[in-house]
């Protein structure tokens, strides 16, 4: 995998449409900071690639030749390396699949059809530690969150270290940024940073979406005491 000396991103593709792979692997290349180091067709392939040179990131069709699906594949690799970092592209419908794509342990999910705009966007996003995912499907996993049951929610928002639950409420009162930093006494860098790591445990996309979240879940326990 990448290391301090190394700044390049190396990836490796798991796609059994080569059109597609390689159309991918033309796009990365283009860039300096990122580079191919594999490009599979199926489950198998993929993991005797990453038991010999484990990359920074994967990216995997959902369909793969075998009986091995790609987010099967992230599963089981997510298991041995659990540092790994995956993108799933697809051609199904992000409404049916990429809620799975992400509980599976993919940190983005990206259709074929937008490829050509977003890929190298989203390959960064996630590279920088956060989640890709298209407004319209962040929108509707937000929602699949804020309903669950409370014992579900309870259980999410418990993984939360203290002070990353302090800076929840707060989110959750509507207080800005820099107000959080001054009443906790606090750099807004690190404030940010609670959030940063917030939105990951939370699988939460953006800050407008954390805020939603958070005014909703604080309504809804409000509501319940």
């Amino acid at each position: 995998m990448n290391s301090e000396k190394n700044p390049v991103t190396s990836i490796m593709i798991v796609d059994d449409h080569p059109i597609v792979a390689n159309g991918i692997q033309q796009l990365i290349d283009r860039e300096p900071d990122m580079k191919v180091i594999n490009s599979v067709q199926d489950a198998d392939s993929a993991v005797k690639c990453m038991d010999r040179s484990a990359p920074d990131l994967i990216i995997v069709d959902i369909s793969l030749k075998g009986s091995t699906n790609g987010i099967d594949l992230i599963k089981g690799l997510k298991k041995r390396y659990p540092k790994i970092k995956a993108l799933v592209l697809s051609m199904h419908d992000e409404n049916l699949y990429a809620e799975r794509a992400i509980k599976a342990g993919a940190k983005g999910y990206i259709m074929k059809n937008d490829l050509t705009d977003n890929i190298i966007r989203a390959i960064r996003i996630i590279m920088k530690g956060n989640l890709y995912l298209s407004e319209n499907i962040t929108s509707k996993l937000l929602n699949s969150m804020v309903n669950q049951t409370a014992d579900d929610e309870a259980a999410v928002i418990n993984t939360l270290s203290d002070r990353e639950f302090e800076v929840f409420q707060q989110i959750s009162n509507g207080v800005k940024t820099s107000d959080i930093a001054r009443s906790m006494n606090i750099s807004v860098k690190t404030v940010e940073a609670h959030k940063l790591r917030i939105k990951s445990k939370l699988s939460i996309t953006n800050s407008t979406a954390l805020t939603k979240y958070a005014i909703e879940w604080k309504h809804k326990t409000s509501s319940e005491s």
